[in-house]
C-alpha cells in the first residue's frame, strides 16, 4: 500500500494526467507539504463529502497564517501526485503545483490531526475488451466533435481541443485529461473519477454533451 496525504478542497475533484496549482497558507498544511517534498509522499487533491469540524474565523491574513481551518471527510476515490515547490513568500505563503497522476483507493486512516494521511491501494481500471478498444476510439472522436460545437464562441476552448495532442495521447488518458478543459458538477465529475474503464467514463461524458 501507499501513503497518500490528503489535501481536501469541496467541490474540487482532480484527475490523473493533470496539473493542480495550490496556494496554501494553514499551518498544518505548510507542514504537511514540507513532509510530502521531503519523503516524496503523493498528495490527493479531493472533494469532500463531510464537515468534521469547522474553521474558526479569521479576518486578516495574518490570522489565516496561524489558524488551522476546517477540516473534512473526503470520498473513498481520490487522485493524488507527486508536488513541486514554486515560492514561499516572506509570510510564508506556498505557491506549487500538484502533477496527479494516479487514483487511489482509500484503505485506513494512519492519522487525522493535523492532517490526513492514508494508507492506500491504486485504483486500476479494468481491461478493455476488443469491442470496448474499439468504441472508445469512436467515442473520443464525437467527443471532440461535440466540444467543437459547444465551445464554437470559446476561441480558447477551440484552440485546446483542435490540439493535435488529443489524438496523440491514448484513449485511457484522454477519458481523465479532459476535464482538465471542461468541468460539470462535482459530484458527477466525483462520479466520473470512480468509474472503473474508459469507455464507462467517455460514454458518460458524450451522454452529458449531448444533453447540454
Amino acid at each position: 500500500m501507499t501513503r497518500v496525504c490528503i489535501f481536501p478542497i469541496p467541490s474540487c475533484v482532480t484527475f490523473p494526467g493533470t496539473e493542480f496549482p495550490l496556494h496554501v497558507f494553514e499551518p498544518r498544511y505548510r507542514d504537511m507539504i514540507h513532509h510530502c517534498i521531503d519523503s516524496d509522499m503523493p498528495i490527493a487533491i479531493c472533494h469532500t463529502k463531510k464537515l468534521v469540524s469547522a474553521g474558526k474565523s479569521t479576518n486578516t491574513v495574518k490570522e489565516a497564517l496561524s489558524t488551522n481551518q476546517a477540516t473534512y471527510r473526503t470520498f473513498d476515490v481520490v487522485s493524488a501526485g507527486l508536488c513541486q515547490l514554486h515560492e514561499t513568500t516572506a509570510d510564508g505563503r506556498m505557491y506549487l503545483s500538484v502533477y496527479i497522476d494516479q487514483r487511489y483507493r482509500l484503505i485506513k486512516e494512519v492519522q487525522l490531526l493535523p492532517y490526513q494521511v492514508f494508507e492506500c491501494t491504486p485504483f486500476i481500471d479494468t481491461s478493455p475488451s476488443d469491442d470496448e478498444r474499439s468504441d472508445n476510439n469512436i467515442l473520443r472522436d464525437k467527443i471532440l466533435h461535440r466540444l467543437k460545437a459547444i465551445a464554437i464562441d470559446d476561441d480558447v476552448l477551440q484552440e485546446i481541443i483542435e490540439s493535435e495532442d488529443w489524438m496523440e495521447m491514448s484513449v485511457e488518458a484522454f477519458s481523465f485529461q479532459i476535464f482538465g478543459s471542461i468541468r460539470f458538477d462535482d459530484d458527477i465529475q466525483q462520479n466520473i473519477l470512480e468509474l472503473d474503464s474508459a469507455n464507462k467514463r467517455l460514454n458518460l461524458l458524450l451522454q452529458l454533451l449531448n444533453s447540454n
